[in-house]
């Protein structure tokens, strides 16, 4: 039953993470021939912005050492297929294959600037300056990720205008979008309304930012809520809810894609996305690690029927 709420968006981008994201914590090796199918398959579902792989040294993402045999295997598309790159390196690595989007990953926090980059918070934004100058040269588009935004297991409260620091940094390098990671999944609706505010006072408006929260304490859903109150039309989700992040421990899965459209269709908010071969895909996508997921049916919106 479809009851809109005021004051919501019309329609949502879902930038789709479990091919990166998600995969990226498996602690086993997921094949490439499966990994290009399953970015089929969530293509096919309808979703339109899919992060595919990362170009972070295989020594540090076993999950994702082969980006470059993915990114072969995958037809050639009109519909954004960005990748994550960490460095120069990666950069090399994702123009040679043709790649025209990027995201790059920086962190809130001291000490998980250290754990996941291995440098401080200024020498990694310093590592971050050519790599956006270079591909925003090369006519790419360009997203930046802030981790830890609203709370870091070492450090416990991360203030906002500390957040607010690191983005508008990460913004001012030319980056075009701003995704807001809840790392740990700690952040409640009201942290981020005022975070989401503090960043339009600091010039980086809503339309310029997405949310990429963790459901860690339950909180993804309601996050998001608030995140799309406040103006954003733009947030990350990982089928099946995957993912977390192999450098913070209390990184637990990420918002599920199938919730989050499963909210916003009852919004009345259009995402583009059939929800029922989302969880198709899902329920393919987990066999045999995981149990399987119901298939939720509204006659006449979403496919029935589950691929085995």
């Amino acid at each position: 039953m479809r009851v809109p709420l005021p004051g919501l968006p019309d329609r949502v981008t879902i930038y789709e993470v479990g091919p990166r994201d998600g995969l990226q914590n498996e602690k086993t090796v997921v094949p490439v021939e499966v990994k290009a199918e399953f970015v089929a398959r969530l293509a096919d579902a309808g979703l339109t912005t899919i992060e595919t792989t990362s170009f972070v040294h295989p020594k540090w993402v076993p999950q994702l050492a082969d980006a470059e045999e993915l990114l072969g295997a995958l037809p050639a598309t009109g519909d954004p297929r960005p990748v994550l790159v960490p460095n120069e390196r990666g950069l090399d690595r994702a123009l040679a294959l043709g790649v025209r989007e990027i995201a790059i990953f920086g962190s809130a926090t001291e000490t998980f600037a250290r754990r996941n980059l291995n440098r401080t918070v200024d020498e990694s934004l310093t590592m971050f300056a050519p790599v956006v100058e270079r591909a925003r040269a090369e006519g790419l588009w360009v997203r930046a990720y802030v981790s830890m935004v609203c709370g870091d297991p070492w450090e416990g409260d991360v203030p906002i205008p500390q957040v607010v620091s690191v983005a508008k940094r990460m913004m001012d390098m030319g980056c075009q979008q701003l995704s807001l990671g809840d790392t740990i999944g700690v952040g409640t609706p009201g942290q981020v309304t005022a975070l989401i505010g503090a960043l339009g006072e600091a010039g980086i408006g809503a339309d310029r930012l997405a949310v990429h929260f963790h459901d860690t304490y339950g909180q993804a859903l309601s996050n998001t809520l608030a995140a799309l109150r406040a103006g954003v039309t733009t947030v990350d989700a990982s089928t099946g809810g995957i993912g977390g992040c192999p450098y913070a421990e209390s990184a637990t899965g990420n918002l599920a894609t199938e919730d989050l459209v499963w909210m916003l269709d009852g919004l009345g908010v259009d995402t583009g996305v059939d929800l029922g071969k989302l969880v198709s895909t899902s329920r393919w996508m987990a066999r045999p690690a995981r149990p399987p997921l119901p298939v939720p049916r509204r006659p006449g919106t979403v496919s029935e029927g589950v691929t085995q």
